[in-house]
């Protein structure tokens, strides 16, 4: 009788293995493996090697706190001569001396997580059982078979492999291409990613049972919409929108996910002070792709927050065009979400796709602040009867908009606008720093038939009361222009074009005023006003009255995101037809330069310079300049700069780099001083490997 057969040593070769499975970006000191696609292990025995017909090998997988193969959380399986399909199998591919070499591999379907690896051996009459080391399995996108497989390398390359994207802020005339540093490879990021999902409400319940749902990305993706928000548990972010952070970090101040879950982590799962919409999503964003999700961060301009689920977003003005107070209903200049790719069989194939995943807290979704995965296709059918939160989506991109003006007499004049929201719906394009716009994935062109007909069937399944105004057109149209040289410390000028097309000359009552603006509509004091109360306009004429913003008026009270919101409203006396118009327009900051010196290779000392002219009349105080850039510096890295910046003179800092990783990194850089905040700017940088 043979002697029994011992594991005197185990190689799990993290670092081919990861690089096989796309994993090699977050190094080898753990074996991160996608499932349904094998992986080799060796395997070193005493006081003999493996002899085929006389040992028998069996493995055993387990994640979770309570393994067990009903839960699909343990497989017990059999070493072979062949792989097998659809389950957990293992074959030798090599036998020499004492070593041997395993195959193994995940059915296509199997749960994600934190895995460990047992070797059972058996010789007829011994036994022995001793652990081979741990793994983690995540989605794989290159897997056919798997639920998130992605056909098109270069889509997985930007939508599961790139750390770092674009996010688009501004405004729809005034796009703003904002970098972030998503960092989902960083050090750490991965087990900060699963102790997200073991901190869930849902896990602390019933840990089997969540556990054995981890298979699925649409269960996985609503998990970790909810999870991102704290509203309902320990969550990653704080939301805050009233512009007071002292106790925390200004959102606008943030250029990366890596730095927000390391802190999240680091004080105990506390909630990170402070997120808005954009951050949410990054965060999720990076979330997703480190387990395997494709995943892209969205920007909807002009997005409805529709609280009563009537396709309306209704909004109250007095006769000065002042926002009334209390109105629940609500459009963002801009709202950012993620949209994740996966298969949806509880909905039919027609719904594969990009599925909507919005972690900004704004309304519950079966009692949890959360909302999708929501089909985009649904949305553009107006299928509002699917999960999840499809409805929400729909009026965000959807929902027409009614003003409700309310008259120096006290009479109420209604104004009807259906194109108003959901425009220029963004996302960074494919291997590429421009924008892609993707609207047409959410909905059809405005006006067309296929518009009104998803509309109707939108609004029959959420039944609108009817009566409401329709969209008649106006004798007399307003539209707001801008000038050139809307930069921050710049005065500059916004001209109302007032038309009057009809045969009579009219007599109005005309108010044109700016505001900052945050970009979910709060307002601050006025920074430009115009008042004519006897304007009179020609018959089929056409007038231009211009505005002039000034520099002291609204430097001082600029809110986060440099916005500033413009409103013309009009009444025509002989009618009293009110006539409403709105832009919201971008002043913008200045560049950030950034100059690499030295030869940007892997394992080699780089130098970046930075720089900021500062374009205001006045100094800058408290000058900070902060980079972040997976594979290129370790983490967040601040520095202060020591006296004032005098206007027209540079701030400037020089910081070392060592690349970790070659090819296309990202070098995210934020700027903050006492007038000027969240400046944000980047420099792309082509890492070459090390000589061979």
């Amino acid at each position: 009788m043979a002697e029994a057969l011992y594991l005197e040593n185990s190689d799990l070769d993290c670092g081919t293995n990861n690089r096989n499975h796309h994993t090699g970006d977050i190094g080898c000191q753990n074996l991160v493996v996608r499932r349904g696609q094998a992986f080799e292990i060796k395997l070193q025995f005493s006081p003999r090697g493996y002899e085929e017909g006389v040992d028998q090998l069996s493995l055993i997988v387990q994640t979770g706190p309570q393994p067990s193969e009903e839960s699909g959380t343990e497989a017990h399986f059999k070493v072979s001569d062949a792989l097998e399909d659809g389950v957990w199998s293992a074959a030798v591919v090599s036998s020499e001396g004492d070593s041997l070499v395993l195959s193994i591999r995940s059915p296509p379907d199997a749960r994600i997580g934190h895995y460990s690896l047992t070797l059972e051996t058996s010789n007829g009459t011994e036994e022995n059982s001793c652990s081979v080391g741990e793994l983690y399995l995540i989605f794989n996108p290159w897997c056919p078979e798997d639920s998130v497989y992605l056909e098109h390398e270069e889509e997985r390359m930007e939508y599961i492999q790139c750390q770092y994207g674009i996010v688009f802020q501004g405004t729809k005339d005034s796009i703003d291409p904002v970098p972030w540093n998503f960092g989902q490879f960083e050090d750490g990021i991965l087990e900060i990613c699963f102790t997200l999902l073991d901190s869930n409400p849902r896990y602390q319940k019933d840990p089997i049972k969540d556990c054995s749902r981890r298979n699925n990305p649409v269960y996985i993706s609503r998990v970790v919409s909810a999870m991102v928000n704290c509203n309902d548990d320990g969550g990653v972010l704080y939301g805050r929108w009233d512009n007071i952070y002292n106790d925390g970090i200004n959102p606008n101040s943030w250029i990366g996910s890596v730095d927000v879950m390391r802190r999240w982590k680091k004080y105990g799962c506390q909630p990170v002070r402070y997120g808005q919409c954009w951050v949410f999503a990054a965060v999720a964003c990076s979330v997703l792709r480190c387990l395997g999700i494709p995943c892209r961060v969205i920007t909807n301009y002009y997005s409805a927050h529709d609280t009563n689920s009537n396709l309306l977003i209704e909004q109250y003005l007095d006769y000065q065009g002042n926002k009334q107070k209390d109105q629940k209903d609500m459009i963002w200049n801009y709202h950012c979400w993620v949209e994740a790719w996966m298969t949806r069989p509880d909905l039919g194939e027609a719904y594969n796709g990009w599925q909507v995943v919005d972690p900004t807290p704004q309304e519950k979704s079966a009692d949890i602040y959360c909302c999708g995965p929501a089909p985009v296709f649904a949305v553009k059918e107006g299928d509002l009867g699917l999960k999840f939160d499809v409805p929400f989506v729909f009026a965000e991109v959807n929902a027409d908009v009614i003003y409700y003006v309310t008259q120096k007499d006290g009479t109420v004049r209604q104004t009807l606008n259906t194109a108003q929201v959901g425009q220029k719906i963004s996302t960074k394009a494919v291997g590429k720093d421009t924008r892609e716009d993707i609207t047409h994935t959410y909905k059809y062109p405005e006006g067309s038939d296929d518009e009104r007909r998803v509309y109707e069937k939108a609004n029959q399944a959420v039944a609108v009361p009817k009566g409401e105004p329709s969209a008649v057109p106006s004798d007399v149209t307003i539209k707001l222009k801008v000038s050139e040289g809307m930069n921050m410390g710049n005065d500059f000028d916004v001209f109302a074009i007032i038309n009057n097309n009809t045969d009579e000359e009219k007599e109005c009552l005309f108010r044109f005023c700016a505001r900052p603006v945050n970009y979910t509509g709060a307002v601050g004091p006025e920074c430009g006003m115009m008042d004519l109360p006897d304007l009179k306009l020609e018959a089929h004429s056409e007038q231009a009255i211009p505005l002039q913003i000034l520099y002291e008026k609204y430097g001082s009270s600029m809110k986060d995101g440099n916005l500033i919101k413009l409103m013309a409203l009009l009444q025509d006396l002989s009618n009293n037809d009110t006539i409403l118009a709105m832009r919201d327009i971008h002043v913008k900051n200045p560049d950030i330069k950034v100059r690499v010196m030295g030869e940007p290779k892997q394992q080699r000392k780089l130098v970046a310079e930075i720089s900021l002219k500062n374009p205001l009349s006045e100094p800058l105080t408290d000058c900070c300049f902060t980079v972040e850039g997976a594979g290129l510096i370790d983490g967040l890295v601040q520095k202060e700069l020591d006296g004032p910046v005098e206007p027209g003179q540079d701030a400037k800092v020089r910081m070392d780099l060592m690349p970790q990783l070659s090819g296309l990194r990202k070098l995210v850089v934020n700027f903050e001083s006492d007038r000027l905040k969240g400046v944000k700017g980047f420099k792309n940088i082509i890492i070459a490997p090390p000589p061979k």
